[in-house]
């Protein structure tokens, strides 16, 4: 990207019995438009000891997304959805008012394939401020239904949003886009025209070159000015394009839940602690057990690092 504001390294982070790299937030950029956080699950190999199982927790106040590179999850919620995404395809969870999920290995996969790699990215997205209290939903869109094109020898796919003049099924809503890029050869990018709002690359495998500078993996690269996206990228390499139209009020995260409201975050706090199901229902199918909220986290000042 021609102008790079500000650099952001993968950080280690457990969810449970799973390590993952947290990209967003940061303590020097809370947001990318309207995105607001983003782990990098993997790759690794799956073990009895070292596995995906989380058990069923609350969101408020977003919409999920989940994109796998390799492996499957099985997502379940409180709505009585039972889906498992593969690589390419993308579920697209709203939470709203309130929803509980759990992320599961699909039953007997460590059987029928026991060097399974999961390896994939999980991202929240802020829902504008008039529709934080929406009915939650959930979709699935499968991997042939996305936008996807070649251009001059590199490979684009839209995930989610509209950009460069496609529009994914995603039903996101706030303009925002999610863009997959791969190349084989050593080719320049200049996209800026077909974006908008803030912008940032993740460099998933490869390198990037910007003027003198070269990028590795693991990294996201942020920019204020979307129309600045111009950067060129080694064979082999594939990088991942997000941003947007930042919303108005700033965002604040408490654990899992989302919202430019204090006092919400505190009252969806209180409500899991009791096992409010009017608030959060129980997920059909996997209602045995949950994930505590966190002993520490008193307010919404625990801000990553």
């Amino acid at each position: 990207m021609s102008n790079v504001d500000l650099i952001i390294e993968e950080r280690a982070a457990s969810i449970g019995n799973f390590m993952v790299g947290r990209l967003l937030p940061f303590k020097q950029k809370r947001t990318v438009g309207p995105f607001a956080f983003i782990d990098h699950m993997g790759p690794i190999a799956v073990k009895d000891f070292d596995n995906l199982d989380v058990d069923p927790h609350p969101h408020i106040g977003l919409s999920t997304l989940t994109y796998l590179f390799e492996g499957a999850i099985m997502h379940r919620d409180s709505l009585g959805s039972v889906e498992k995404i593969t690589p390419g395809a993308v579920n697209w969870m709203t939470a709203g008012k309130g929803v509980v999920h759990s992320e599961r290995m699909p039953e007997g996969i460590r059987i029928q394939k026991p060097d399974t790699v999961l390896h994939g990215l999980q991202i929240w997205i802020a829902l504008p401020k008039e529709l934080e209290e929406i009915e939650p939903s959930f979709v699935h869109i499968e991997a042939k239904d996305l936008p996807a094109w070649e251009e001059g020898g590199v490979q684009y796919k839209l995930i989610a949003g509209e950009a460069l003049g496609r529009k994914s099924p995603v039903p996101v809503y706030s303009p925002l886009y999610y863009i997959e890029i791969k190349t084989k050869e050593r080719k320049k990018i200049n996209i800026g025209k077909g974006l908008f709002g803030e912008a940032a690359m993740y460099i998933l495998e490869g390198s990037v070159h910007n003027g003198e500078h070269t990028y590795q993996p693991k990294h996201i690269l942020v920019s204020n000015d979307s129309t600045l996206c111009e950067f060129e990228m080694d064979a082999g390499t594939t990088v991942y394009i997000f941003g947007g139209n930042p919303l108005p009020e700033e965002r604040y995260i408490l654990w899992n839940f989302v919202s430019h409201d204090l006092n919400r975050l505190e009252q969806a706090k209180t409500d899991w602690i009791a096992q409010n199901y009017e608030a959060f229902p129980l997920i059909p199918g996997d209602d045995q057990t949950f994930v505590p909220f966190p002993e520490g986290m008193k307010s919404f000042k625990n801000k990553a690092k």
